[in-house]
């Protein structure tokens, strides 16, 4: 009866002592007989083994002893025999319990007073740690219990380290505790411990008689009950919760299946619910997924002194909205991603929804805060975001559609996605073999229920919800809606009449917020319920108002049959759709209908449903991108593309998306990469045309192959800054942000969505990326496919690069170049002594005369015309700047002559143009040309106005403008080609046709004035005033950027401003409560009375920080800067005296959680600038350079002194919190993120400089308690927050660690570490819990 398991078992090895053995076995059995007194019989058997020269305890003892229990001698005596053995240390408790554990426990029901005594034995030894380490042989019983109990077929984990099999001992220990409870109570279905006995066993020593079955009866009751509280102590006791954890973190599909066996126990036993010490609230508690002993031991004593770098965001609330540095403030980073997106230099390959997703993930971990305040804040930075600019400047620059679409869109889709995300669950693989593949199944998150108390609570921000003064009409009708489902529960019925109306049919005031709940209603996030919230509807209507007219044209109509008149076509196109199956029916006239109804259905979509549909605003993107490569038509014959055929849809879609907010819409939605991939082809064909085809739309409107290649050119070079020179691309390892925006990349990224593994946690918006670049085309696309747009780009970097060469006398490029050369000066030509042009690729021209301009217009493909503008735009400046040519008779369209008359010949000209004066101007070889009003036109009418309201815009950054007044009679000076620039855009109307043209245009002619001696910009932006009064403001603010790219101090200065204003340590009203007001404000432009009002620093930094061409300094400068921050915060009022006051001590505690939130704060601050500015380059860099270099280098007289103590810890811990923040933003804090890829190299390489300094090979040269500080702040923080990245870091690094850790007395943050580290460090971190115990 001695082996009653199947699985097999190994004995010890007793033979070679079988007369030993024998004589124990015989000394014992004799002592029971007689009755001897335990403790005698410990000293006898002693002695014997002793004499024989056996260690003692012994395992051979504890096999010998539980042997004779179970189960011939199962008698009291014996039984305490086994106790003296235990309490005397001759056996190993841990030996005796997994002995008695495979043998007792099965035999409960049969025997219930021996489980009675096991679970007795439990109590007293498995509690403490000693009971595992008692005697010399602990890598032996470790050893011995792994086979006696199979645990490495149980478990199946290769590394058999001692402190692993010790978790997997406890955790086997628990796990059949539990099942054997509910096999007790009649609940298990199956088991992998031995549970129960497998066939019948008869025990002779047991007497059946009645009262005898009564007491057992009795007794397997109060086993049960105790069973359930031995359960709760494993599950709570600090030494055994700590190892059970592990198994919690280590072994996820072993733990799973406990877990269901533990919760169908607190679910369904009678003994649970009777239990005082274990409720079922408590083991649903122990047993969630957040659970985490060992991460909230990381956070609590002693922890709690020394690490309140992770302690003091955990209770942050989104209360202080705007101003102050309250814990919402720490959420300051999001409203900076926010208002960095409105930037309209630069699109971003990335979605916003894919960035913002990351940062609230971030930031909710990082801050320790629920769903609910995660939601709640991204709602109020996005309502920040839209109120900052209520009535923007006017310019070429994104306005309020494209932040009323990151509100109402991109925040929506976050959320939709972070929710998708939570209830999204794949079943266990076991349970689906029957189908044989994964299923799904959806169920209701608590982040569901949190995005409804979020929203609930936004009603009582009133003063963030009043809506922008063009967007009242549609609060008003969201508002409607909403009282006419509760008063007559027709709202959805009558929702389209409301939208068509004039006139609302009732007083209803509506608000930012009935818009955010139409939105999330139309995603499926909340139901109609919410239309009864108290106080989201206020009055109510009996009846249906009856002037609602149903006969008027609308969406309704069109659903029901109603043709595309051009009434009809002029309603839908002011009117966004309200559904995705309109948005169907338009996009399947676009493919299937007549010429004119996919003109008309084109034209839809690119209206309100594409700006003001939010709602359905990333479908309407969908739609436009796949009609941009639209399929080839069923009866194609070949010959020339198939584009050709769709020219007058195309043409509409382009024009229609062209827009700087339609464009910025695209970029937030992801959709960069796709629309250049789209428009490549379009390109390519068009701009490989003869322009002798033409198409005319049903405006009457005309237009040829050129206009559709010019209106794509122009579009297409807006998604990647090609003008900028070379040198943007960075000075060493850190290249610019933007200097990733070329053809090639974007493609690039837009291959890498066709390739969608179902491997990767589920991510809504990368399988909404994914489908729409496999609609487009399945295969991956490359710039080779476009040859006549890489040669052109080729041509464009060449001469950037270097000047002009390569032209080839008599070639068909030389003839190009002269006949327009001979178009654009004709008229000089044709004088009485026609004038040559020289240029310096030698090429000339002289005029023929008066000839019809049709004729001398060539008839060549757009590509053909590109590749001789820059020889062309040479010979003009060269001419030019030779005296050949007057500077009136170069730019101007007065005489229908000159440059102009070029880009109105072929509008992509310009940007060819743009491409060589920027290459010109950063040569510095052309002669100043003099604005003087005559050859040149003046600034000199508002210059000064100009510069006083830059004086204006600067004044809160304390940085001075150098004066633009021109010394004496001088007048001003701009070098020869940027004046030709300068001359060439002004030309231009600004009226709709131009907008596209001056989009491209604007933008290049600012970053080429910029990058002029100072006061190029400001003479730039005076002539510009004179031209667009209404761009003042704008041209203004452009101006006063450029103050910061000639000038490094005068960044290193809008930095400074940026800390302080943020943490309210500055002395200007603005910024004296610190916080998102203070760093943001208002945004810019004239909200105020009497002009152009101070700009908040915050602004300034993030529309200049793009344009600075040695970023690479400033991370440099933001440490620095948030160290000085450090000291200012400690040094401020009368904390420091607070915090050094004995006498004082909550008081003290007090002043330095408030300084450690400023701490926090300014670190939040610090690492946003940083990963803006540098992007992942930068990131890298401070760690792998930056942060070591500083750690390791003598302290500098910006690092506080040794003996202020106080400032050092806390600069450590705000380089913790800054570098941390540095490393989540740019690569997320777990998987997610394609970025991620990229951590596990930077990080092991920082954390290898942690180890190594910990062990002594590098000595820091900072201050000691600085370093501290950082080091345990640093991993307190990864492994409460980022315990993802703990994973990634090599094992013997994270032992290293520890090792380190526990010389500084730190063994719990240790613990964590090694308890997060995986299955790699399991073993160290049982040891050091076993360590920790004793």
């Amino acid at each position: 009866m001695d082996m009653i398991m199947s699985i097999h078992k190994q004995q010890p090895d007793i033979n070679n002592n079988e007369i030993l053995w024998n004589s124990v076995i015989y000394q014992t059995k004799l002592a029971l007989s007689n009755g001897t007194n335990p403790l005698q019989w410990v000293v006898q058997v002693s002695s014997t083994l002793n004499s024989s020269g056996l260690s003692l305890p012994s395992i051979e003892l504890s096999h010998v002893l539980v042997s004779l229990i179970c189960w011939e001698n199962n008698v009291p005596m014996m039984w305490k025999f086994l106790d003296k053995a235990l309490v005397t240390n001759i056996v190993h408790p841990s030996v005796v319990l997994a002995l008695l554990s495979y043998r007792v426990v099965p035999s409960r029901t049969l025997r219930p007073a021996a489980y009675r005594l096991y679970m007795e034995l439990l109590k007293i030894h498995a509690f403490s740690p000693e009971y595992l380490t008692k005697g010399p042989d602990y890598h032996k019983v470790m050893k011995f219990i792994d086979s006696e109990l199979n645990l490495s077929e149980v478990f199946g984990l290769q590394s058999r380290e001692p402190g692993i099999i010790v978790v997997e001992f406890i955790f086997s220990i628990l796990w059949q505790m539990v099942d054997a409870s509910l096999d007790d109570e009649g609940m298990l279905k199956k088991s992998r411990w031995e549970v129960k006995l497998q066939e019948m066993e008869i025990d002779g020593n047991e007497s059946y008689g009645l009262k005898r079955v009564e007491y057992n009866e009795r007794l397997r009751n109060m086993n049960t009950e105790m069973a359930i509280e031995m359960i709760g102590q494993f599950l709570q006791n600090s030494f055994t919760s700590k190892i059970i954890n592990l198994a919690q973190r280590n072994l996820p599909s072993h733990w799973a299946e406990f877990v269901q066996s533990l919760r169908l126990l607190a679910e369904n036993s009678l003994a649970l619910k009777s239990s005082k010490v274990l409720t079922f609230e408590a083991i649903q508690q122990l047993t969630s997924d957040t659970h985490t002993i060992l991460s909230r031991e990381c956070k609590t004593s002693p922890l709690r002194k020394s690490h309140a770098v992770v302690a003091f965001g955990s209770h942050a609330s989104s209360s202080g909205l705007c101003h102050g540095t309250s814990f919402s403030a720490l959420w300051l980073p999001l409203d900076l991603v926010l208002e960095d997106f409105m930037d309209g230099y630069e699109v971003d390959a990335t979605s916003a929804i894919e960035t913002v997703t990351g940062l609230i993930k971030t930031l909710k971990a990082i801050n320790d805060t629920s769903w609910h305040d995660a939601f709640l804040t991204l709602w109020i930075s996005a309502l920040r975001l839209v109120q900052r600019e209520r009535d923007p400047i006017e310019g070429p620059m994104p306005r309020l559609d494209t932040r009323l679409s990151m509100l109402l869109s991109i925040t929506t889709l976050v959320i939709s996605d972070l929710i998708e995300e939570e209830e999204h669950i794949t079943l266990d693989e076991k349970e689906c073999r029957s189908t044989n593949h994964w299923k799904e199944k959806k169920v209701l998150g608590k982040r569901r229920n949190n995005l409804i108390s979020s929203l609930q609570v936004l009603g009582d921000h009133q003063g963030l919800l009043t809506p922008p003064q063009s967007v009242v009409p549609a609060a008003n009708q969201a508002a409607a809606k909403a009282l006419m489902f509760v008063s007559t529960n027709v709202g959805n019925a009558y929702s389209e009449c409301i939208n068509n109306m004039k006139d609302l049919p009732m007083n209803c005031s509506g608000n930012m917020r009935h818009l955010i709940i139409e939105a999330c209603i139309a995603r499926n996030l909340l139901d109609t319920s919410a239309y009864y919230w108290p106080g989201y509807v206020n009055g109510h209507i009996n009846q249906i108002p009856s002037g609602i007219s149903s006969q008027s044209p609308n969406w309704s109509s069109f659903m029901n049959g109603a043709q595309l008149t051009p009434t009809m076509v002029n309603v839908l196109v002011s009117c966004p759709a309200s559904s995705l199956a309109e948005l169907e029916k338009v996009f399947e006239l676009a493919l299937k209908g007549s010429e004119d109804e996919k003109i008309s259905a084109a034209t839809i979509l690119c209206g309100a449903s594409l700006v003001r549909g939010w709602n359905i605003q990333e479908h309407t993107v969908y739609f436009i991108t796949r009609l941009l490569s639209p399929p080839v038509p069923a009866d194609y014959a070949g010959g020339s593309s198939h584009l050709i055929d769709y020219a007058r849809m195309l043409n509409v879609l382009i024009i229609g998306i062209a827009p700087i907010d339609c464009v910025q819409i695209f970029s937030l939605h992801g959709m960069v990469p796709q629309l250049a991939c789209s428009l490549m082809p379009i390109c390519e064909v068009f701009g490989s045309c003869v322009p002798k085809t033409s198409w005319t739309l049903p405006s009457g409107e005309e237009f040829s192959a050129h206009a559709v290649f010019s209106n794509t050119f122009a579009l297409l070079l807006k998604l990647w800054r090609f003008n900028h020179p070379p040198v943007e691309h960075g000075v060493g390892d850190v290249p610019t942000v933007g200097s990733q925006l070329t053809p090639e990349y974007l493609l690039l990224v837009r291959n890498s969505h066709l390739v969608f593994s179902e491997n990767v946690p589920r991510d809504l918006n990368k399988i909404r990326l994914s489908k729409i670049a496999s609609s487009s085309s399945p295969e991956p696309v490359f710039v080779d496919s476009f040859p006549k747009l890489k040669e052109w780009y080729r041509q464009h970097q060449r001469c950037i690069a270097a000047t002009l060469s390569g032209l080839v006398q008599g070639g068909s490029v030389h003839q190009t170049v002269n006949s327009l050369l001979n178009m654009i000066f004709r008229k000089i030509n044709s004088g009485s002594q026609p004038v040559t042009i020289i240029s310096s690729g030698s090429s000339s021209s002289s005029g023929p005369g008066t000839e019809d301009l049709s004729s001398l217009r060539p008839k060549l493909p757009a590509w053909d015309i590109l590749e001789a503008v820059p020889y062309v735009v040479d010979a003009a400046l060269t001419a030019c700047a030779h005296g050949q040519l007057s500077p009136r008779e170069l730019a101007t369209a007065e005489t229908f002559s000159g440059l102009k008359d070029l880009a109105d010949f072929l509008p992509a000209c310009l940007a060819t143009i743009v491409s060589y004066f920027s290459a010109e101007v950063s040569r510095g070889v052309w002669k100043p040309a003099f604005m003087n009003g005559m050859d040149w036109p003046s600034p000199a009418a508002n210059l000064s106005n100009v510069e006083e309201h830059m004086k204006r815009i600067l004044s809160a950054t304390g940085v001075n403008i150098p004066s633009l007044a021109p010394g004496g009679s001088s007048p001003a000076i701009l070098p020869l080609p940027l004046a030709a620039f300068v001359s060439l855009t002004i030309t231009y109307k600004i009226d709709k046709a131009s907008e596209r043209f001056l989009n491209l245009a604007g933008p290049a002619l600012e970053c080429l004035a910029a990058g002029c001696p100072w006061p190029c910009m400001p003479i730039v932006a005076s002539l510009w005033t004179q031209k667009a009064k209404r761009w003042f403001d704008f041209l203004v603010f452009s101006a006063s950027r450029t103050v910061f790219l000639h000038n490094s101090d005068a960044v290193v200065q809008l930095l400074k401003r940026c800390f302080l204003a943020t943490l309210g340590l500055d002395s200007s009203p603005i910024s004296s409560n610190g916080g998102v007001g203070a760093l943001l404000g208002h945004g810019f432009g004239s909200h105020f009375t009497g002009g152009v009002s101070p700009a908040a620093p915050g602004i300034l930094y993030l529309r200049v920080y793009r344009s600075v061409t040695d970023i690479a300094f400033i991370k440099e400068e933001i440490l620095s800067l948030l160290m000085h921050s450090v000291r200012e915060i400690a040094c401020s009022g009368t904390q420091e005296k607070s915090l050094a006051s004995k006498n004082k001590i909550t008081h003290g505690k007090i002043s330095l959680a408030a300084a450690m939130t400023k701490v926090k704060l300014a670190a939040s601050v610090g690492a946003s600038l940083v990963w803006l500015s540098g992007g992942p380059f930068m990131v890298q860099s401070l760690f792998k350079e930056t942060l070591p270099s500083w750690f390791i280098s003598v302290c500098k007289s910006g690092e506080p002194d040794g003996s202020e103590g106080t400032i050092s810890m806390l600069s450590g811990y705000a380089l913790a919190y800054f570098a941390m923040l540095c490393g989540c933003f740019t690569w997320g804090v777990d998987l997610s993120s394609s970025a991620s890829k990229r951590r596990p190299r930077i990080l092991g390489h920082h954390m290898e400089f942690l180890a190594s300094t910990l062990d002594g090979k590098i000595s820091p040269g900072c201050n000691w308690a600085t370093w501290r500080a950082y080091v345990s702040g640093f991993i307190c923080l990864m492994v409460v927050c980022t315990p993802t990245w703990v994973l990634e870091v090599d094992v013997n690094v994270l032992r290293r660690l520890s090792k380190g850790l526990k010389q500084w007395n730190e063994e719990e943050l240790a613990l964590a570490l090694l308890g997060t580290g995986g299955v790699g460090t399991m073993g160290a971190a049982a040891e050091l819990i076993i360590e920790m115990g004793l």
